[in-house]
């Protein structure tokens, strides 16, 4: 991961990258989303259970009850670069995504740069002994951790 990407609407001062407190950050998939939590005064993030998406499309029920309880001023979305930085289905899916998470939850969004984050995940869980079964064993929810520390990192 390597770079902060876009904001995705403009910012009043209580809602600059630097001046962020919480965010949500979502490892978008088409069968699954990564989702974390994360605080800026720490620069840290916590996973949360991943939520299922049926060809892209999340259970929007089920992200309002995750926004409600955890208040965030703003989201993190990842974006799936090509390893050359070059944009994809994916990203396009991801951004529109994101877009709509705006449009419902009237917070900013920023879009990060998430080249190799689940496959870093999967290598955390590997060297902790984990699983090898990611089908069963969700690495999305660690993947948006990385999403959101990176992002904490690299904007503030």
């Amino acid at each position: 991961m390597t770079a902060l990407i876009s904001t995705g609407m403009p910012l009043g001062d209580h809602q600059k990258p630097n001046t962020v407190r919480s965010v949500l950050g979502f490892d978008f998939g088409t069968t699954r989303i990564g989702v974390a939590t994360g605080q800026s005064v720490t620069g840290t993030a916590q996973p949360l259970d991943p939520l299922k998406a049926k060809e892209g499309i999340p259970n929007w029920d089920e992200i309002a009850k995750i926004v409600a309880e955890w208040q965030p001023d703003a989201f993190v979305v990842g974006l799936p670069l090509d390893m050359d930085g070059g944009e994809n289905d994916m990203c396009q899916r991801a951004r529109k995504f994101a877009k709509r998470l705006h449009g419902r939850f009237n917070r900013p969004y920023h879009m990060m740069d998430e080249r190799l984050s689940s496959y870093e995940a999967k290598g955390q869980v590997l060297a902790r002994g984990g699983n090898r079964n990611f089908k069963e064993n969700s690495v999305d929810g660690l993947a948006a951790q990385m999403i959101v520390e990176t992002w904490f990192a690299e904007s503030h």
